[in-house]
């Protein structure tokens, strides 16, 4: 399983400089004029665990697969997009497409990169991007509530519509709906507005460490929790370094993480990931699972058959195993559990599945 995340902002924000640092690439076109991005760039990125490394130790494994997270750079959004304006519904439908939504906010003056409103204000700028897509969703959740259109909908994903509808018309935060419908019917309902949300605060090089007065604003409004500081130039910077090269110019910037290493945790916590691992001679494999995965499930990740013929999961926490030098010590010492399909995989479970095909 691999989730799939939307950098979105204002034109002019550093979107693109931002998916190519995660990225490691070049793909996305950073320009200073609005609209650069037409056609979204789409990167995959393995995702770091250093667990992975001490597994293959222990089992002398051949390779290592990391798990991924997809980054999809998408074009700048202006006010008046949900009628058309800029580059209009076309990017606001490849919005629909990702499994999270990554707000990049810009918290720098800059006389040299043009900015598409007279002044720098993250939290207008926020409530620009927020509108369009509630808009969006005002249209769609109309159309598709239409008679003609309305019979083709189960109970469920109508009621969902019907009170998103209530909540747009009558200022109500849509958040509401998270507590009366479970996550899986909410994501088949495609609502724009409902989609997890992580905010990055773009700030120039100087204020890497302690944010800016835009990037504090930006906090005291809408918390810290879901929100990271980063400057999408040093995280350039950094991905044209070597390895010893960036933990020394790390430790001279005063940064303890990479912004790709930020993102992924606050991803995996928005959207209640965890992780698990296969480790054997042959490969040693990260696998990404929404938490309170039954191991059915989870087997279910490796291949349809080991889910539809699951007998049972022998089950190593990931420090037993490595506390114990892998599989036979683990059994021998009583440290590995023989699980069954009503078993919840917990993150960092080093698994092995018994099914019949």
């Amino acid at each position: 399983m691999s989730f799939k995340c939307g950098i979105v902002g204002l034109p002019n924000v550093g979107k693109s400089t931002l998916f190519n640092a995660l990225t490691n690439s070049n793909n996305a076109q950073a320009a200073n004029f609005p609209f650069c991005t037409i056609d979204p760039n789409v990167g995959v990125v393995s995702v770091p665990d250093n667990r992975l490394e001490n597994l293959a130790k222990v089992s002398n494994s051949k390779k290592i697969i990391n798990t991924t997270i997809s980054f999809v750079d998408i074009a700048g959004l202006v006010k008046g997009a949900s009628k058309g304006e800029g580059l209009g519904n076309k990017f606001l439908s490849h919005i629909r497409e990702v499994d999270a939504i990554i707000h990049m906010i810009r918290c720098f003056d800059s006389q040299d990169i043009q900015n598409v409103n007279p002044n720098v204000d993250p939290i207008r700028d926020l409530e620009i991007i927020e509108t369009e897509m509630m808009l969006a969703d005002l249209e769609s959740i109309q159309k598709r509530l239409e008679k003609n259109n309305k019979k083709n909908i189960d109970e469920e994903q109508l009621k969902i519509l019907e009170t998103a509808l209530d909540c747009i018309n009558n200022d109500k935060d849509l958040f509401l709906l998270k507590k009366n419908f479970d996550r899986k019917q909410l994501n088949q309902s495609g609502l724009l507005s409902l989609k997890p949300k992580i905010f990055v605060c773009n700030v120039d090089e100087k204020n890497i460490q302690n944010g800016n007065n835009y990037s504090k604003e930006f906090i005291n409004k809408f918390g810290s929790q879901n929100t990271l500081v980063i400057s999408a130039d040093i995280e350039n910077q950094i991905n044209e370094l070597n390895k010893n090269e960036k933990k020394n110019y790390m430790d001279m910037i005063g940064l303890k993480e990479t912004g790709l290493n930020m993102l992924i945790q606050k991803g995996y916590k928005i959207l209640e990931l965890e992780t698990y691992f296969t480790s054997g001679p042959e490969e040693t494999r990260a696998w990404t699972i929404q938490k309170n995965c039954s191991a059915p499930k989870a087997a279910g990740e490796i291949h349809t058959d080991f889910e539809k013929g699951f007998i049972r999961a022998e089950t190593v926490s990931y420090s037993d195993f490595i506390a114990n030098d892998g599989w036979v010590n683990s059994k021998t010492n009583g440290k590995m559990r023989l699980e069954g399909k009503d078993y919840v995989v917990k993150d960092g479970d080093v698994l092995n599945f018994r099914f019949n095909t």
